[in-house]
């Protein structure tokens, strides 16, 4: 629905001309929705559609501010763009050279009247014959090939996580996640009516015993993680770490769900689902290797889960379209997906070069192969006088905030996405954010 775009752009106004001031504190989501007479759920898309302008910033437990209006010197071209239209770090969606030329041979197939007819059906949960051999052999890593009979398919990987808890947990139900977690899935939990449980991690990944001692404090009734390339902080579990935690998860009979949606710039991490296969629901999708445009969630679930999982997927309406269905079979068998996958390697490989060049003397903890990287900014700076300073400068970070549970443990810390901007602006935009680090003496005291 486009009416909360609308909102949000009175908003935008008010920021513009300076009737919302810089520092200004917006109304928490539920008095804004009575004074706009509209949902919750759309002021939430009101608040996040700020937030993804650039125009607002939150930080958990104590709400939702206006950012400085962009002021950047003109007539220094990457610079003068920015001004008009900020480079994006908080976005994350990598995009191949000659994408659309890979893609586009296999939708012109799909789009032949006999085809198109039965893409143009109804897809079950449980998608095609073709469509779940072509996912097996997609996800196959070495010490783990998926079963083609476990598979079902929502429109995308986020569906597919929320499909998963919501047949693992009930309302009021208690979820562990690592310390540091995926934001949409905060968002999930609240929708579903779960509470998440923060899990203490190290270099490692999620600790079994502090696992364990949660469990044992009040029981959970599902462990979601992501051990290959977490996001925010790039960590990858270790084999070691992964065959512990199977034992610890079996012992308490503990369902897991493995979200993997980045494991494809890793493919030699073997998924926690080898260690327990039992008990592991595998979350992965085409959004990052293909486009999120045209994209299909994958969910591997245990033996005798299908049903269960795909009456969740069925009642809240996550399956995945046919059309896009037959576009991924496509995609898959004639290696479109295959080349997309070794340019983004390679793509974020390049990347990560300029990252370490721009930041060098830092504290920053990133995989060679990711896509985003996790800054621990140096003092007297805070997450969210940064985020404000980045966003005067016609750039956009995500606050360490946004990943966490705990509102009184807040990091100083921001994620950069590296994938959506242009090189040349990436490292365009992570010079102007030493810069900004480096001012900290001047910029950052007005946070403390």
């Amino acid at each position: 629905m486009g009416d909360y775009r609308v909102i949000a752009d009175r908003i935008a106004a008010d920021i513009a001309s300076g009737r919302l001031a810089p520092g200004q504190r917006l109304p928490p989501q539920r008095w804004f929705a009575r004074r706009h007479r509209i949902a919750a759920s759309t002021a939430g898309r009101v608040y996040g559609e700020l937030v993804r302008r650039g125009l607002v910033v939150g930080e958990v437990g104590r709400g939702t501010f206006v950012r400085a209006a962009p002021d950047v010197p003109r007539g220094r071209g990457l610079i003068e763009r920015a001004t008009a239209a900020p480079v994006n770090l908080e976005l994350n969606y990598p995009s191949a050279p000659g994408q659309s030329e890979l893609l586009a041979p296999s939708l012109a197939a799909v789009l032949r009247p006999d085809v198109l007819t039965e893409a143009l059906r109804p897809a079950a949960a449980t998608g095609t014959a073709a469509a779940r051999e072509a996912a097996a052999a997609l996800l196959a890593v070495p010490g783990w090939r998926p079963d083609p009979g476990r598979f079902l398919f929502t429109g995308n990987a986020r569906q597919a996580i929320a499909a998963a808890l919501a047949s693992l947990v009930r309302a009021g139900g208690r979820v562990g996640v690592e310390e540091l977690t995926y934001p949409l899935v905060k968002e999930i939990a609240a929708r579903l009516g779960i509470t998440l449980v923060p899990i203490a991690c190290d270099a490692e990944g999620l600790r079994p015993d502090a696992l364990t001692a949660a469990h044992r404090t009040a029981s959970l009734s599902a462990l979601y993680l992501q051990p290959a390339l977490h996001n925010p902080t790039s960590t990858r579990t270790s084999q070691r770490r992964s065959a512990a935690l199977a034992r610890a998860v079996e012992e308490l009979d503990l369902p897991v769900v493995e979200d993997r949606i980045w494991s494809f710039l890793r493919p030699d991490d073997t998924p926690l689902a080898a260690y327990a296969p039992g008990l592991t629901h595998v979350v992965d999708g085409l959004s990052k290797r293909v486009a999120p445009g045209l994209s299909v969630g994958f969910l591997v679930v245990p033996e005798g889960r299908a049903e269960t999982v795909a009456a969740a997927v069925r009642s809240g309406g996550w399956s995945a379209g046919r059309f896009a269905l037959e576009a991924a079979v496509r995609w898959i068998g004639d290696g479109t997906v295959g080349r997309l996958v070794a340019a983004k390697r390679e793509d974020a490989a390049r990347r990560q070069r300029i990252l370490a060049e721009c930041l060098s003397g830092f504290t920053v903890r990133t995989d060679p192969h990711a896509y985003f990287a996790w800054w621990e900014l140096p003092a007297p700076w805070r997450a969210d006088t940064f985020t404000a300073a980045a966003a005067a400068r016609g750039i956009a970070v995500t606050p360490g905030t946004a990943f966490t549970l705990a509102p009184h443990r807040t990091p100083n810390a921001v994620r950069l996405g590296l994938a959506s901007a242009g090189e040349e602006e990436l490292g365009w935009a992570l010079r102007v954010l030493a810069g900004v680090a480096r001012e900290g003496d001047r910029e950052g005291q007005g946070g403390q």
